[in-house]
């Protein structure tokens, strides 16, 4: 049986609300292609095939190239990525597994070095809105789509 849930349509006012999150974080300092790189290792990592296609496409508008986008699943070892973004991928990941791992004291000291204070705000609203999504797009029923 496959689930077919309209969430916006069952629940415009929450759905409204996360959209409101996602408009906010377009004015961000960090940018809209750190946010891009971040949805897509969050989607990634939860399995929301829906949401890695999105924003895999999102990043390819925006100029962002495909050898970044197949090496983001190994972006420890790949060097293509800036120490910004390393950090935010950190950060990312370890937002995203809380429930199996508390978040390490190091890297929360490791974010002063690359962002600023509300950076780091809007980065963990970007994180949590993006797993929010995922959890949203999953239940749903969305599937991968092809463009």
């Amino acid at each position: 049986m496959t689930i077919n849930l309209n969430f916006s349509g069952l629940a415009p006012a929450a759905t409204q609300a996360m959209a409101g999150v996602n408009a906010a974080l377009d004015s961000s300092s960090l940018g809209k292609s750190l946010i891009d790189l971040v949805f897509l290792r969050v989607s990634q990592i939860n399995g929301c095939a829906f949401c890695v296609d999105k924003h895999a496409h999102d990043l390819l508008e925006h100029g962002d190239n495909f050898q970044r986008l197949n090496s983001l699943v190994c972006w420890r070892e790949a060097p293509c990525f800036s120490e910004r973004e390393r950090a935010a991928l950190a950060w990312s990941e370890a937002l995203t597994g809380i429930a199996s791992k508390h978040v390490d004291a190091d890297l929360q000291q490791e974010l002063p070095k690359h962002f600023t204070e509300k950076e780091q705000v809007d980065l963990a609203f970007a994180v949590g809105v993006m797993n929010a999504w995922n959890r949203v797009a999953i239940a749903s029923g969305k599937n991968f789509s092809m463009r």
